[in-house]
């Protein structure tokens, strides 16, 4: 959690060292611009927003408590504590942010620079505005093709045959008539044939 107010910025539960210089925020609409042949004007379409960057200066200074570098370390820890690999997101509260709609942020960015003609080290420190993306995912089952396994019995030409025989044409209704019914006269004798006793 970043926490920041007129005096102090929280970041990761611990209020960063230094004197607050510089708090802005950046942020910018996606234009795309056409090229039209025969025409000197680039015809623009606005197709949405960046991702809002938030910059912080801080100037270091020794202290009782605390040197300079002693300061440095500690915000070197929060952009990158020691053996961590990807940047953490953290949760930004501060009015001017809210106003501009920012809640949580990456920190991407840490330049340091110290003058010799002074005792002092300014930090310059970069937030981009985090936007979680939602990505649904859509399971697929492989459906691998069915081999019918033959019994070893069968002669090599009739295997041959019921591995190659193809499927029965679908039907769109089970209740349609089949040409083994059709023929009303046909059907009729074998229902009485069912009938005759064995």
């Amino acid at each position: 959690m970043i926490y920041i107010d007129d005096n102090h910025i929280k970041v990761g539960g611990i209020v960063l060292p230094g004197l607050i210089k510089n708090f802005e925020i950046k942020a910018n609409a996606l234009i795309e611009e056409q090229t039209v042949e025969g025409s000197n004007s680039k015809p623009k379409q606005a197709v949405g927003y960046e991702d809002c960057k938030v910059n912080i200066e801080l100037v270091l200074e020794d202290s009782e408590k605390m040197t300079k570098e002693q300061k440095l370390q500690q915000i070197q820890n929060l952009f990158k504590k020691k053996n961590q690999t990807v940047p953490q997101i953290h949760k930004l509260v501060n009015e001017h942010a809210a106003i501009r709609g920012i809640e949580n942020v990456v920190f991407k960015q840490m330049d340091t620079k110290e003058q010799s003609k002074t005792s002092e080290i300014t930090v310059t420190i970069e937030f981009w505005e985090y936007v979680p993306v939602k990505i649904t995912t859509i399971k697929k089952t492989n459906v691998e093709s069915y081999t019918p396994v033959f019994n070893s019995n069968l002669t090599d030409q009739y295997s041959l045959y019921l591995n190659e025989r193809g499927t029965a044409p679908k039907l769109n209704s089970k209740m349609s008539l089949t040409p083994a019914i059709d023929d009303t006269k046909t059907a009729t004798l074998i229902n009485k044939v069912k009938l005759l006793p064995y």
